[in-house]
């Protein structure tokens, strides 16, 4: 199929083609920024973050650290609950167009969260069982009530 076609066969799904990607109609188009320059997707990914700790606060869970750095890695939210240290990732995504956002934790992101879990275990003298979930949200500020998707004990291998 030549690219003129593949194109066309774009455009009648309602979706855009740019330089930079392609996009849905209710995706933005080649990352815009901001007013205070702060990238959209990084917007999404703090409120999904705060999503995702009213969820677990919900659900009995004790928020101890959001965003926690090791170096470059970081750790979204560190919550205990049963005492048991949970190591939270927050996956965000508009919609699930593309893939569910749990499948963007994938070997180098577990591998970097080992690295930033080990470090925060160390820093800490953390003595306690512990376990690594991981939180999806789909949704956006604006469409009101997300979808949320909470996956317990992930293995971390």
């Amino acid at each position: 199929m030549g690219l003129q076609m593949y194109y066309k066969i774009l455009k009648s799904a309602n979706v855009f083609v740019r330089k930079c990607a392609i996009y849905t109609k209710y995706d933005y188009l080649c990352s815009p920024k901001t007013t205070n320059n702060m990238a959209v997707h990084n917007e999404l990914g703090t409120w999904g973050e705060e999503v995702a700790a009213q969820y677990l606060t919900k659900k009995g869970y004790t928020i101890v650290e959001r965003d926690w750095k090791s170096g470059h890695r970081d750790i979204d939210i560190i919550a205990l609950k049963d005492d048991i240290v949970v190591f939270v990732e927050v996956k965000t995504r508009r919609n699930n167009y593309f893939g569910e956002p749990e499948d963007a934790v994938d070997f180098m992101k577990l591998r970097n969260l080992r690295t930033a879990i080990n470090h925060y275990i160390k820093y800490k003298n953390i003595g306690q069982e512990i376990r690594f979930d991981v939180v999806s949200v789909i949704g956006t500020p604006e469409e009101g009530t997300p979808e949320i998707n909470h996956f317990e004990d992930i293995p971390m291998y």
